[in-house]
């Protein structure tokens, strides 16, 4: 900054000495280009010229081993915890619902009025013998030393007069519910009172669905194989028996919401020393995410002030502002994606060593955190690829196609919208995978990529107007999204590519670009200033580099 003053102070006040202040305008410029050139300078390039160590570099490439190691030490745990709690679900239902089958999930359903009191009976009983019956260390939860009970809920129309012989009906629409709980405690001491209780009366013609719910305790006790302390487990199972169309088809689901808790007291005969492990290798993760991170900002820091800098340089030269291009330069948008990985990394460090911890049980949150960073962090591979100028087409191409991309997209999006709210309205009651907004969107992305046969297939032919429409709507899709709209996505990257390719091969440089590799002397008299070239940006050393 003090030689940009006096630069500047050069160009004010005009030296009493003409050839002194020629050689000291020479110099100001000569010092601020290898500034300049310094800043602008690779990694590899500082190690060559000046035999210093990039210590970003080196947190860099460390920093892909450590958080890829951590990734996959979390994601381990957190497999277990979803595989139990599927194994969980997938038990509850094999013993509450009755002739249950895996295979026929979707269609579990009750058909006579005698099926839903067998069910719901059945139910019941299980419930209350889960102690003997199951395999597992499930457990009925308390809530202040008293059992909570299972609860049986039914929601009805306040009233219901439907008469279809007589096309007539005659509905109050207010739903009302009445609830009875069972208390496992009294079937246990007595089991004739289960008989009493159970003695519930349904309505089918107000009847809109039954509910069955009760919370079960268990504890994953699998990840003592993997030297972790054990998490308590607190299910909220409901089933559920949907009457809404009154159809006469009952169909019955059964889902459970789960609460991980962290167990009062544990007793272990053996320590953990992975445990101590993970935590020493998350807290290293975080000083090696922290340090990178802190260097990235200074470096942000950096190259804005020396944008300011150059600004004013130029404005001194050239009498105006320099273009965006070359002032956005300094901006290192690498940088940028560090820093937003090293955050994510270090939030997700903290919340893996609150759940090592038992603190918190945010499995999901902490995946998420360490999965994005995870991804920018090999994303941020590409950044060492761009040392080298034969490997940094990919980077130029998107960043030169960016624009267009998002203009093409902006206007395909408006067909591939316009498609989703038909296939909704129209094939959603023939199709289950047009049944929703969001099932629709899948099913037509999965036709792009190729899976077209099942989509054609598995609609009903119980419409032959519905059935036709369906082969021109998926038939004019595959035409437009697949054979049109991809391949002119295509054409505009490769397009897009051959034009980088092309400017690389004529080495065409911003005038920023021009005036930091100029190699001209600062005794050679093009560094005069007292007249203004012409061919130049801002002093004759910017000629345009053939």
């Amino acid at each position: 900054m003090e030689r940009q003053r006096a630069f500047l102070d050069s160009r004010r006040s005009p030296p009493s000495d003409s050839g002194s202040a020629t050689s000291l305008n020479a110099d100001t410029v000569e010092d601020f280009r290898k500034k300049l050139k310094h800043f602008f300078m690779s990694p590899c390039e500082k190690v060559n010229t000046q035999w210093r160590i990039s210590w970003k570099l080196l947190l860099q490439i460390l920093k892909i081993g450590l958080v890829t190691t951590q990734l996959i030490s979390f994601g381990l745990s957190n497999q277990m915890m979803v595989t139990f709690e599927d194994e969980i679900l997938v038990t509850l239902r094999h013993l509450l619902l009755k002739g249950y089958n895996d295979r026929n999930i979707e269609n579990y359903a009750v058909y006579t009025k005698s099926e839903v009191y067998d069910h719901i009976h059945f139910i019941v009983d299980q419930y209350v013998n889960l102690w003997n019956l199951s395999a597992g260390n499930h457990a009925y939860e308390k809530d202040g030393g008293k059992y909570t009970p299972l609860s049986i809920c039914q929601d009805f129309y306040r009233k219901s007069l439907i008469f279809p012989e007589n096309e007539t009906f005659h509905i109050d629409p207010h739903v009302e519910s009445e609830c009875s709980d069972i208390y496992p405690s009294q079937l246990l001491a007595d089991p004739t009172i289960m008989k009493k209780q159970l003695n519930i009366t349904l309505d089918f013609k107000r009847l809109i669905r039954i509910k069955i719910h009760f919370a079960l305790k268990a504890i994953n006790v699998q990840t003592l194989f993997h030297q972790e302390l054990p998490d308590c487990y607190v299910f909220a199972v409901a089933t559920t028996f949907h009457n809404i169309a009154q159809s006469g088809r009952i169909k019955m689901t059964l889902n459970s919401n789960t609460d991980i808790k962290e167990c009062k007291d544990g007793n272990v005969t053996f320590t953990f020393p992975r445990n101590i492990h993970y935590l020493t290798l998350d807290s290293f993760i975080i000083l090696i995410c922290l340090t990178s991170l802190l260097l990235c900002v200074h470096s942000l820091i950096n190259g804005i002030l020396l944008q300011f800098e150059y600004t004013a340089f130029f404005r001194a030269l050239r009498k105006n502002v320099p273009p965006w291009s070359d002032r956005m330069e300094f901006v290192n948008g690498w940088y940028i994606l560090i820093v937003l990985s090293d955050s994510l990394a270090i939030s997700g460090s903290l919340l893996k060593i609150g759940i090592h911890l038992k603190n918190f049980t945010s499995y999901d949150v902490c995946s998420i955190l360490l999965g994005t960073a995870t991804l920018l962090v090999w994303t941020e591979v590409i950044w060492y690829l761009n040392l080298f100028q034969k490997y940094n087409v990919l980077t130029l191409a998107l960043k030169a196609a960016f624009p267009n991309v998002l203009r093409f997209c902006g206007c395909v999006i408006m067909i591939y919208l316009g498609y989703c709210f038909c296939g909704w309205i129209v094939l959603g009651p023939y199709h289950s995978k047009f049944q929703t907004l969001n099932t629709v969107s899948e099913c037509l992305f999965s036709v792009i990529s190729g899976d077209v046969f099942h989509t054609f297939k598995n609609i009903r032919r119980s419409s032959y107007l519905v059935w036709l429409f369906s082969r021109l709507y998926l038939y004019s899709f595959v035409l437009l999204f697949v054979y049109m709209v991809f391949s002119l996505f295509i054409s505009l990257i490769t397009d897009t590519c051959n034009t980088v390719k092309q400017q690389q091969d004529r080495r065409t440089e911003s005038a920023l670009r021009a005036f930091i590799d100029c190699k001209d002397l600062p005794d050679s008299g093009k560094f005069t200033l007292d007249k203004e070239p012409d061919s130049c940006s801002f002093c004759s050393c910017l000629r345009c580099v053939t």
